[in-house]
């Protein structure tokens, strides 16, 4: 099996159809009905990915989403059958990667899965080591550090960060950032980008409301600070 991937959803219907879905591609996965039950399964079976819905039983997949979050970077996409940007963004700030409305092609939430699931900055050379304002990026350790303190960012938050430091004169725009991160290759939800900026911000800034790090160029999108 390529990785084993938690389905939390109480829509039996669609559950059997992902689970369909995610055999014929040799995935594994594991189901879950109950918002309640959700983080417990997740501790004892530890998949690689989570699809998690956002309307459960018990308590409600963003709070779901916010326990996994605290202790684990695992990649989170949300299922919403609600287009509502209230919803989307309260999903996204409490810890989800991304994010697909339901109904969906499921070749769509295939591809989604392997972005999320793939080694991230796989291009780069192992001994590589970045710098993005006073910040060091271990490429090949996937770690992050200010002086001796290490900063604990999530597998998205991680390639977010390393796309802008590997090309530290070019500004991003929102579009660039959703194709080279999330991998999308047509029009997407930019909200993705900015809502994520704000994640990693709250991280890696000292003063994330006077950000040095991860800089906005208005009206274009986002680009790496000087280093120091």
């Amino acid at each position: 099996m390529d990785a084993r991937i938690l389905v939390v959803d109480d829509d039996p219907a669609l559950a059997e159809m992902i689970g369909i879905v995610l055999r014929t591609e040799n995935f594994e996965p594991i189901f879950c009905a109950d918002g309640s039950e959700a983080f417990g399964v997740f501790q004892t079976t530890k998949p690689d990915l989570v699809l998690l819905d956002l309307m459960l039983p018990g308590i409600d997949g963003i709070e779901v989403c916010a326990l996994i979050r605290a202790e684990s970077g695992v990649p989170i996409i949300m299922l919403t059958a609600k287009s509502d940007t209230t919803d989307v963004v309260k999903g996204l700030e409490s810890g989800a990667d991304d994010y697909i409305v339901k109904p969906f092609n499921p070749k769509e939430l295939v591809a989604r899965i392997r972005t999320r699931l793939r080694p991230a900055a796989a291009a780069t050379s192992a001994s590589e080591h970045l710098r993005i304002g006073d910040l060091e990026l271990d490429v090949a350790g996937h770690e992050v550090r200010r002086g001796a303190a290490r900063i604990n960012l999530t597998p998205l938050e991680f390639d977010l960060l390393h796309a802008l430091a590997s090309k530290p004169q070019q500004v991003f725009t929102r579009e660039m950032l959703l194709e080279q991160v999330w991998g999308y290759h047509y029009k997407a939800d930019t909200r993705l980008v900015n809502v994520h900026v704000q994640r990693l911000r709250a991280k890696v800034e000292e003063d994330p409301d006077n950000p040095s790090i991860v800089m906005t160029v208005r009206g274009v999108g986002y680009r790496a600070g000087a280093v120091v």
